[in-house]
């Protein structure tokens, strides 16, 4: 397994990677999808590590709050998906709050950290982010808003983790007239 160091380091660079094609603004949403056993080199769901849900929760949110911008952490196909975010961000979103607390083998190590890192956390089944960080194939594509784009980081792995990453677009509109500006 890699040390703390080496994940934090690793994980930075990643992101730092995304936003800067992402190109974010404060208020916007960030989405992190991971799995912690993969992070450690071991399975999908079979060797959670707290620990490192810890480290990398930390890390995105040392990154994300300077720049105001929210974190959502998805939690594993137990909880639906559902993703962790301060109660602040889905009642000014206007996302339905559900009833579930993420657990090690239901919602996943970084979902818990979370819970832990969040002043005022709570899950909602369904967000709009407007990029996000897949750690370990987690599927975030379904909580990033339409028109999404991959994003290709130099470094794309974690770990024993593959790493892929989204960023969103808005929809080109219009006919052969239209005109568009670089965004």
């Amino acid at each position: 397994m890699l040390s703390q160091t080496a994940i934090e380091t690793q994980l930075k660079q990643t992101l730092d990677e995304v936003l800067a094609a992402a190109r974010l603004h404060p208020g916007d949403l960030f989405v992190l999808g991971c799995t912690t056993s993969e992070v450690v080199g071991g399975a999908i769901g079979k060797a959670s590590s707290p620990e490192v849900g810890d480290w990398i929760v930390t890390t995105l949110l040392e990154t994300l709050r300077p720049l105001g911008v929210h974190l959502a952490v998805q939690g594993c196909e137990h909880i639906n998906r559902a993703c962790a975010i301060e109660r602040s961000v889905a009642i000014t979103r206007g996302y339905e709050i559900v009833n579930v607390v993420p657990a090690l083998h239901a919602g996943g190590s970084c979902s818990m950290a979370a819970f832990k890192l969040f002043d005022d956390p709570v899950e909602v089944e369904h967000i709009s982010a407007q990029a996000g960080l897949d750690i370990g194939d987690t599927s975030i594509g379904m909580h990033v808003q339409f028109v999404q784009v991959p994003v290709r980081p130099s470094n794309n792995e974690l770990g024993g983790a593959h790493v892929t990453a989204l960023r969103s677009r808005p929809k080109y509109i219009g006919g052969e007239r239209a005109q568009y500006r670089q965004l």
